[in-house]
């Protein structure tokens, strides 16, 4: 079960978008496994994609016509990955836009792919081609939730979050979906994410905006580690409230901060609900030279399986932090100088165990559904924050039968 995570209910539609979903029975007959997202003539849009060497026939081909055309809609498909499959893959990225580009009257270039699925499989085209007609015939504002829900593998639950604010005497809206639960640490945005704004911002302003966003979000997760083939996070700016926002106006300050908020609420959700996870763990690390060597000790913590393992047991094996910090790679580390933190308790000072510290309050933190994990290293004022979970049995059995 996700931790202290439930679906959403409501997602305000975002005027000047439509979302359809379908079943192509791509893995699962019956399970609707296809969403198309239409945007509105005249929207902007940005987006981030993995940094994964080996980065999926979609990712390649929506980075090219996103670079060559404003989309007009996107297509994702679930079940398969499209990744790891050479040329081969390409073409069928591209016969799918090409075929819904016929469809719905547009150019190719228009059209931006997405996959997530099983990694090194080809591509089902005959059966998205043959669900094309019913993601078109379902397009509807209302669509959010189910696009939510379309889009998810391993997840155990949908993933959205909407904002309205006031710009200007004006309402406007910020909606986004997300899916993931293992294979994360996005190194760029993450896993699968499409959020909209009936807003207008010029395309380079929507980019800084998307990326500072997904820097103080996306880029602050992990479940285990792994950097997807397929990770994308598209930013849609419809412009039909009629408001305009501008850089380096008082407007951008207030939607580049709901923009993060969004961006926050929906990263933290993939990492309730990690695969197997049963904590949900905060790593603040502070206190240091830089944001990068707080970054540093902050996922050595958390890709730790000793502390992830120590996390899923509810205990209180303090060591184990330790070492991982000891580990990070940070040069002359005084350790006399670092303090460590089970939430409120201190569990090390001095370059050892702290001499209040008992083991019923330690056990009492690690108990709790949300652990903070809090490290201060004591060498200078930069602070970092992450988020993460345990590792359960349920973790391995997932990944095990992926396949199967």
């Amino acid at each position: 079960m996700p931790v202290g995570l439930s679906a959403p209910v409501e997602l305000h539609p975002v005027p000047g978008i439509r979302l359809g979903i379908a079943s192509a029975g791509i893995k699962k007959p019956g399970r609707r496994d296809l969403v198309l997202m239409e945007l509105a003539v005249g929207s902007t849009c940005a987006a981030v994609f993995t940094r994964n060497a080996f980065c999926a026939a979609p990712v390649i081909v929506a980075r090219a016509h996103l670079d060559a055309a404003t989309p007009r809609y996107l297509l994702i498909n679930t079940g398969n990955a499209n990744a790891g499959t050479g040329e081969p893959g390409l073409r069928d990225a591209r016969r799918c836009c090409a075929n819904l580009a016929r469809q719905m009257g547009c150019n190719e270039t228009e059209v931006l792919p997405f996959s997530t699925g099983v990694i090194g499989e080809p591509l089902a085209v005959e059966k998205i081609e043959a669900a094309l007609p019913a993601a078109q015939a379902a397009l509807d504002a209302e669509n959010w939730i189910a696009a939510a829900n379309g889009i998810m593998t391993t997840d155990t639950i949908a993933k959205g979050a909407s904002r309205q604010l006031e710009i200007e005497g004006k309402s406007i809206t910020l909606t986004g979906i997300a899916k993931g639960a293992g294979m994360i640490r996005p190194d760029m945005a993450t896993m699968l994410s499409y959020i909209a704004t009936d807003a207008a911002l010029p395309q380079a302003l929507l980019h800084r905006a998307l990326v500072d966003a997904v820097n103080a979000s996306f880029n602050r997760i992990t479940v285990d580690g792994d950097t997807s083939t397929n990770d994308s996070c598209v930013l849609v700016a419809t412009g039909v409230s009629g408001v305009s926002i501008s850089a380096d106006s008082a407007a951008y300050t207030a939607f580049s901060a709901a923009l993060t908020a969004l961006c926050i609420e929906l990263a933290q959700a993939i990492v309730r609900d990690g695969e197997g996870a049963t904590k949900f763990i905060t790593i603040e690390v502070a206190e240091g030279r830089d944001v990068s060597e707080c970054l540093q000790v902050a996922y050595t913590i958390a890709h730790s399986p000793l502390v992830k393992t120590a996390l899923f047991a509810s205990d209180p094996n303090w060591g184990r932090i330790l070492a991982a910090v000891g580990r990070a790679g940070l040069d002359n580390l005084v350790l006399e100088q670092v303090r460590v933190y089970l939430g409120s308790v201190c569990i090390v000072s001095a370059g050892s165990r702290d001499p209040a510290y008992t083991e019923a309050a330690g056990a009492a933190v690690m108990r709790e559904e949300e652990i903070l994990i809090r490290v201060l290293l004591g060498r200078g004022t930069a602070s970092e924050r992450i988020w993460t979970t345990d590792f359960s049995y349920d973790y391995v059995k997932i990944n095990a039968e992926y396949r199967t």
